[in-house]
């Protein structure tokens, strides 16, 4: 363990650990399904993302965090994979708001398939039902089979996503100013249920999207909703240091993601912000024990589990959208082109990851079925926060979004074992610290741009 471990920073002992529950509804290995401790029909069972949200609520983590596509993946493999079934997130998050009281509750949004004034709409109504917890993930979209459900015939290229992104969130949040945020005087003595100097109208025109507004919803209750993003390719990158509060990102190793962090920060500072309202949480899949043999029994129990078709059809989905059925197993990975449809940043890692590690394609999906290319950590919870202190501390996150293997023990055993461990070390609050997420994140209000 390193010195600065021993002896944290003043500015280390200053800061939390900022913790997000990545809720995929059966959990994050390929085959947790399976396993007889999970629901099977978990992705439209709400008593099981109720007990989920309340129990990281009670570990007092952040957010949960819901992912989405807006289509069914097909192909060979895809009938033996859990994901074709499950809540809409926005709506899940909604009834959510209505059984939690702190935490944050972040959900994705493609704006590739949406418009913003739906989005912008959608954001500020669950920020006043959960009292300013909303969070929105905003992405590009990248399942190719998502198009054909919009009438397009083909998805957006690359490069037209974020540019598309880019404009997608001027017009949202230029939609969440529409009103101060007393605009609303609603003075029945007088008539006047509010102020018109206090109305302002968008009357956006773009390349792709033309909105006037003004929104018909007051200005949400955190000022703007939470934004967090995703990408790690450069457009990715770019993209999530001029926009987001919040950057999910996925590295197997310290030093890719120390110079993630240092890109993203640094990429902050050159568009006028400060560098620390930017949290960068990468992901972490925690398969705990309360001792070692314990949690490596779990994980060897789940990778049992592994149906070949499945572990092949989530490589070939999370490595570009390519159909690798007819690629033997036990042979490397085939040269595969740029992706135009999936996440370059995430078939990169993957490429580099095969490469490396001269994996054949039985190897790379075995190697990825549960942590999908993020840091995987097996032991007791002891070593898993010996990680993420390393990582907290040697500049590589503000915090984790936590990847549970599978659902509901998996994010069960993270809240007794690893939560206590993280606030024995002064790691973690023991408290949630404000009323809204970007209160507990340590984010401020922003100000209205007409101000």
């Amino acid at each position: 363990m390193t010195s600065s471990i021993d002896s944290p920073t003043e500015k280390t002992a200053t800061r939390k650990i900022k913790l997000g529950a990545f809720l995929i509804p059966t959990g994050h290995h390929v085959g947790a399904w399976r396993h007889p401790d999970v629901p099977a029909d978990s992705g439209l069972n709400f008593s099981h993302y109720k007990q989920l949200a309340q129990t990281a609520e009670r570990a007092l983590f952040d957010a949960v965090f819901v992912a989405d596509n807006v289509a069914v993946t097909l192909g060979k493999g895809a009938d033996k994979v859990a994901r074709a079934d499950y809540f809409e997130p926005l709506t899940l998050m909604a009834a959510l708001s209505a059984v939690t009281e702190h935490i944050g509750l972040v959900c994705t949004q493609t704006t590739s398939f949406n418009e913003p004034y739906h989005i912008a709409r959608k954001f500020a109504s669950l920020d006043y039902l959960s009292g300013g917890r909303a969070g929105w993930n905003l992405v590009t979209s990248d399942a190719a089979a998502e198009a054909t459900n919009f009438g397009r015939a083909e998805h957006f290229a690359h490069a037209e996503r974020y540019e598309r992104a880019e404009e997608f969130f001027e017009v949202v949040s230029g939609l969440w100013d529409s009103w101060d945020d007393d605009a609303f005087v609603r003075n029945k003595a007088s008539g006047q249920y509010y102020d018109p100097q206090k109305l302002h109208v968008l009357n956006h025109t773009g390349k792709h999207f033309s909105v006037s507004g003004p929104l018909n919803v007051a200005r949400p209750v955190q000022g703007r909703p939470v934004t967090v993003q995703a990408g790690s390719s450069e457009a990715g990158r770019a993209l999530a240091a001029r926009t987001a509060d919040v950057v999910f990102t996925a590295h197997p190793a310290l030093a890719p993601a120390q110079d993630f962090y240092r890109d993203i920060k640094n990429r902050a500072a050159q568009f006028g912000r400060d560098p620390d309202s930017v949290k960068i949480m990468p992901g972490i899949y925690v398969v705990v024990g309360k001792t070692a043999e314990d949690a490596r029994q779990k994980f060897e129990q789940l990778q049992q589990l592994i149906e070949p078709e499945a572990g092949l059809a989530l490589l070939g989905r999370m490595i570009g959208n390519f159909d690798l059925s007819g690629y033997p197993l036990d042979e490397p990975l085939p040269q595969l082109p740029l992706t135009e449809t999936g996440q370059r940043s995430r078939q990169a890692l993957l490429t580099s990851l095969a490469k490396d590690g001269n994996l054949t394609l039985r190897q790379l999906y075995t190697r990825i079925a549960g942590g999908r290319g993020h840091n995987v950590v097996i032991g007791t919870a002891e070593t898993v926060a010996d990680v993420m202190q390393e990582w907290f501390e040697q500049g590589a996150a503000d915090g984790f979004n936590v990847l549970s293997p599978m659902l509901p023990s998996g994010l069960t055993d993270f809240a007794d074992l690893v939560v206590p461990e993280l606030q024995k070390r002064g790691l973690f609050r023991t408290e949630y610290e404000g009323s809204t997420l970007r209160d507990n994140l340590g984010l401020n209000r922003p100000e209205s741009r007409y101000r």
